[in-house]
């Protein structure tokens, strides 16, 4: 038997005849059964290897596993594998099956060193990681772990000095002094295993003075000892294990899908919400008795009502939309699937598509298909809980780029449509089909060069209701008066207030908004005679309750059809307007006909004095101010209310 300091003080072969030597890139094919052999006889020098070869952070436990781990899955992955002539060519170590096993001991230990080297880069952020980077799957030993003998001083000396090495150092550093190979062999060997320099590695290996230590206990991963883990530790774990298989298997009860379990196991509900027999019809005349006037009222219509196979596209749309359906929400609504069987509202065809629209408690589902299959199948969410008879009065069943139509609340006994810029006209009626889908009514789009703006008025049981598109499923409800008693438009005054405040509205599009009110707070004599000027607050509020946008506008005087007021101020998320805090101050800068500018400001009738600092100083009691101001001045503005609290403006 070769002893170790014999090898490393091994004189370098003779040069063969270049003539004779082969081509640099010849290889010999290697057949499996050939490579098992090696594998087995050399099993224990092949995991030193790789041992010593793998990074010292893995830990002694992990590194002795990926080793073992590393040489058994060192085989051809087909029936042979290849390795270089010349690295075939260099003797192994000898054994029971002498010269047979040489190229297949060659090829093994060429696929052990290549994994050991990929297992040395760091994990890197958004790199996928090596097979060898991970822990081992195979062998897995559990509640135990598992190291090598600890060695004397001098082995720990010389393990520190290999841990300071690359991968490649030390494979060059092992080869040297396990194999016994000499520097060309080595550098053969190291190119054959990948390595991307066997020079520097040789280098890096000269480094560390050679050592028999190598041979010794301290690295051997087949001779190993055994301790435990740690033991509340491992309880911890095992009862967290516990949980958390209990939960899996309830999740798999609760979330299985038909078909993959046994039925009484399966998600009822996930099932009732993908088939249209299950689905929840309101009598006809439901809404009359219910104790809710809402959309779970509703009694289904349209002529498609019975179409199950429409029904089922339509529910399965929901449930997994694909990326050729157009999907649109209002903000902070769930798109995912309905937690069971929904109510069915309308199925029928409207301006070339057929629409079922779909209610779950919580929000309004509108699925349209083109009957023609040329466009994209629509799916539509708007959040609805919490309406009511006055919320729940229509729903948009069809937009195109010229109109809306609106599938009317069985409640609803008259439909109009009202101009909103024109407070004098009159309605005009609003013409309905036998299943409560109205004619087609200008889309708000339409009405953004503010010369029209036509809105929806709707006769229930209780009042008369005023609705306008803002782009979404569920039209948004407008009113008017003191934020304490709000209420629908019934006067002139009101709807001259809303006839200066309808071109704002297209700044609320697509928000999620419920409803729009408008509050006259203040009027103001302007200076030199100008007449008297009214100060206006909208408020839009949200389904969601959070959101809500605030505007102060200005408004001077004007002579025949009225023009838009002015925003002078703007809130989001502000109570202020509201009937939790409806107190309100703003200001605007105005030119009086002689070219004079002033600084005017208004607060609600709760402000009992204005004050104005900064660019421009003034104070007046009550709840209006008026004072000499220089064009692009800018001051602040503050008031005290009659309780002595100061308050601010609007921001």
């Amino acid at each position: 038997m070769r002893r170790p300091q014999d090898v490393l003080s091994r004189p370098s072969k003779p040069t063969d005849d270049p003539a004779a030597a082969p081509p640099a890139d010849a290889t010999v094919a290697v057949g499996v059964e050939q490579a098992e052999a090696a594998l087995v006889e050399h099993y224990p020098g092949l995991v030193r290897l790789a041992y010593l070869v793998l990074p010292p952070h893995l830990g002694r436990n992990r590194r002795v596993l990926t080793a073992h781990s590393l040489v058994q899955r060192a085989l051809p992955r087909g029936r042979t594998g290849r390795t270089p002539q010349a690295v075939a060519a260099i003797p192994g170590p000898r054994g029971p099956e002498g010269e047979r096993t040489r190229g297949g001991h060659a090829f093994v230990r060429q696929q052990v060193l290549r994994q050991a080297l990929d297992a040395q880069p760091p994990l890197l952020r958004g790199a996928w990681p090596k097979r060898a980077q991970l822990p081992p799957v195979l062998p897995q030993v559990w509640g135990m772990r598992l190291f090598p003998a600890s060695g004397g001083a001098d082995e720990l000396a010389l393990d520190q000095r290999l841990a300071a090495l690359s991968g490649a150092g030390r494979a060059a550093y092992v080869l040297r002094g396990l194999e016994g190979l000499d520097a060309a062999e080595v550098r053969g060997v190291l190119a054959a295993a990948g390595a991307a320099d066997p020079d520097a590695a040789l280098a890096e290996a000269g480094t560390v003075e050679p050592s028999p230590l190598l041979a010794s206990a301290e690295f051997d991963p087949c001779s190993l000892q055994a301790r435990p883990t740690d033991l509340m530790r491992r309880r911890r774990l095992t009862r967290v294990g516990g949980a958390a298989l209990a939960a899996l298997v309830v999740g798999a009860v609760v979330l299985g899908g038909p078909g993959e379990r046994d039925a009484s196991v399966r998600n009822l509900a996930a099932e009732e919400a993908l088939d249209p027999g299950l689905l929840t019809v309101a009598a006809a005349g439901a809404w009359k008795t219910s104790d809710r006037t809402d959309f779970s009222a509703w009694p289904v219509r349209g002529s498609l009502a019975d179409d199950s196979e429409l029904l089922r596209r339509a529910l399965a749309v929901w449930a997994a939309p694909g990326d050729a359906v157009h999907i649109s929400a209002t903000p902070e609504t769930a798109t995912g699937p309905a937690a069971g069987a929904p109510q069915l509202l309308y199925a029928g065809e409207v301006d070339g598509a057929r629409v079922v629209v779909l209610y779950d408690g919580l929000r309004l589902v509108r699925y349209a298909e083109p009957l023609d299959g040329a466009g994209r199948t629509a799916l539509d969410f708007a959040r609805a809980d919490g309406a009511r008879e006055a919320t729940a009065n229509a729903v948009v069943v069809s937009r195109t780029a010229t109109a809306v139509r609106y599938l009317t609340a069985p409640w609803a006994d008259r439909a109009s449509v009202r101009d909103l810029l024109d407070a004098a006209a009159a309605p005009r009626p609003l013409k309905r089909g036998p299943d409560g889908v109205t004619e087609p009514v200008a889309a708000s789009s339409m009405a953004r060069d503010c010369t029209s703006w036509d809105a929806v008025e709707i006769r229930d049981t209780t009042g008369t209701r005023t609705l306008t598109d803002l782009g979404e499923l569920l039209p948004a409800r407008l009113t008017a008066g003191a934020p304490a008693a709000a209420g629908d438009l019934k006067s002139p005054a009101d709807r001259a207030g809303w006839a200066r405040t309808a071109c704002q509205l297209p700044t609320l599009r697509s928000h999620g908004v419920r409803g729009v009110h408008v509050w006259s707070y203040a009027s103001q004599s302007l200076p030199e005679g100008g007449g008297t000027a009214q100060w206006t607050c909208v408020r839009a509020e949200t389904w969601r309750g959070s959101g809500s946008r605030v505007l102060a506008q200005f408004l001077p005087p004007a002579a025949g059809r009225a023009t838009p007021g002015a925003t002078v101020a703007k809130a989001e998320d502000s109570a202020a307007c509201g009937a939790k805090d409806p107190k309100v101050l703003a200001g605007a800068l105005w030119k009086s006909k002689s070219d004079k500018w002033y600084l005017l400001a208004a607060g609600n009738e709760d402000f009992a004095s204005v004050t104005a600092s900064g660019g421009i100083k003034g104070s007046a009691d009550g709840n209006v101010l008026a004072v000499p101001a220089r064009q692009g001045a800018q001051a602040h503005l503050s008031g005290r209310l009659a309780d002595g609290t100061e308050a601010d403006s609007l921001r």
